[in-house]
């Protein structure tokens, strides 16, 4: 339960950080979303998404557990959610939810700064339900990917790599805010409004990640292991610490700056390729995880604008690339002991000389990637062709603060407040000025 809260708390973190990064005119939209998508995810996960991801099925999806009531939320390991037989389903319902809060947050990141707020109400309840399928293929016991061997600890694919699909889905869709790119294809910056925001967020991220991954094995004693939760801990720091660093030096090397924004997505893109492998992997191999999913994080943000995707908080490259690199990278790292412990595949190709995990993990991103991203494309494209998803030129040129909901993130930078900052600083963009009352005459004139 602790875990789960911590998990959750991580929405704030995306808050600040997708704020942060994007434009003032829309920052108060952007981080009320993450309130709004976890509540309706709440919702429909209790309804139908936790019976589809853990009820009693067969390999492909759960078929029982639905509205579940009393008797199934405080029943431990009895049907319909036999899977959890050492806590009770409302716990576990709690713990799962967060995880799809979280991938459901990720979606939105690349879609920012355009879409229409009804989408956020659609879609969500879409992907709350293709995120339950392939939650029920890689981590319950009967999904026939779990059956295959997949290992998954905490999410690198089923949470991180699926929301960045999704997103991805989305971004083509939508296609690029208005003066992304020039008339030549190039790609024009546009910076956020808030790097402490930014910052802030990251680190709540890094903060709620200590239930990500370490709540992940449901127990504080896992078989024979006491102290296995505070291990999973340890890797997961050792991990973000090397995406610090490896984010701000490839930063420095490639891009010639040390790009505070790409030390946060070093973070963040170690965080996600070390979910897959925490509960597998060696500290050693922790250290290797998150340094080079901090470099690929670094060097796929500018490509993926390259290619012409409009991606505002760097969702694709850092959620979906860091998650390919994490799925594949326990494969190779996975410490035999540890597989056995979790009776989950086999050691990696490292300690085996097989590359028969890494096929299985391989499997598994070529699955997920294709049920989830076709998914998500046909539900925004018929939403698309139906009613449109994308906000009006006008109202993306002012912003969906004011437009959508009525209000400004920041208004004292663009409505007179009394005795307000942006009473005389800003009265231009009011389209008249406020003088102070001292001021002279001859310079009021």
């Amino acid at each position: 339960m602790v875990a789960a809260v911590l998990v959750m708390f991580m929405q704030a973190g995306f808050a600040f950080l997708e704020a942060g990064l994007t434009r003032m005119k829309n920052a108060a939209h952007i981080a009320g979303k993450n309130v709004l998508i976890f509540g309706i995810c709440s919702i429909v996960y209790w309804a139908v998404g936790f019976a589809l991801a853990f009820g009693d099925g067969n390999g492909v999806i759960g078929m029982h557990g639905f509205f579940p009531s009393v008797g199934a939320m405080l029943a431990v390991g009895k049907a319909p959610f036999t899977f959890f037989t050492s806590i009770p389903g409302a716990g576990a319902y709690l713990f799962e939810v967060v995880f799809a809060g979280v991938s459901l947050a990720i979606v939105w990141g690349a879609m920012a700064e355009r879409a229409k707020l009804w989408v956020y109400f659609a879609f969500g309840v879409c992907f709350t339900l293709i995120y339950s399928v392939t939650s029920h293929w890689i981590w319950h016991a009967g999904g026939w990917l779990f059956g295959l061997g997949m290992q998954d600890f905490a999410g690198s694919t089923v949470v991180h790599y699926q929301g960045a699909l999704a997103a991805l889905a989305g971004a083509i869709l939508l296609g690029p805010r208005i003066g992304k790119f020039g008339q030549d294809g190039r790609a024009n910056p546009i910076p956020g409004h808030n790097m402490p925001y930014a910052v802030l967020g990251t680190i709540i991220l890094w903060f709620g990640w200590f239930g990500f991954n370490p709540g992940s094995t449901l127990a504080v004693v896992t078989g024979r292991h006491l102290g296995y939760f505070g291990y999973v801990a340890l890797t997961t720091n050792l991990a973000a610490a090397a995406g610090a660093l490896g984010g701000i030096g490839t930063a420095w090397l490639v891009l010639r700056k040390p790009d505070v924004s790409m030390m946060l997505n070093g973070v963040i893109a170690a965080l996600v390729a070390i979910t897959a492998a925490s509960g597998f992997v060696a500290p050693w191999a922790a250290v290797v995880i998150g340094f080079f999913a901090a470099a690929i994080a670094v060097v796929a943000v500018p490509l993926v604008e390259r290619i012409g995707i409009d991606d505002p908080i760097g969702a694709v490259a850092v959620h979906g690339l860091a998650g390919v690199w994490g799925t594949l990278a326990t494969g190779i790292f996975a410490v035999p002991t540890l597989a056995e412990n979790l009776a989950t595949g086999r050691g990696g190709l490292v300690y085996t000389g097989s590359f028969h995990q890494v096929g299985v993990q391989a499997l598994g991103l070529v699955a997920v990637g294709a049920f989830t991203f076709t998914a998500s494309f046909t539900c925004l494209w018929t939403m698309k062709r139906l009613w449109g998803i994308r906000v009006e030129e006008h109202v993306e040129t002012a912003g969906l603060d004011v437009s959508e909901h009525g209000m400004w993130g920041y208004p004292e930078f663009y409505i007179p407040v009394p005795g307000g900052y942006g009473t005389e600083s800003h009265g231009h963009l009011l389209g008249h000025v406020h003088r102070h009352p001292a001021a002279p005459a001859a310079d009021a004139a």
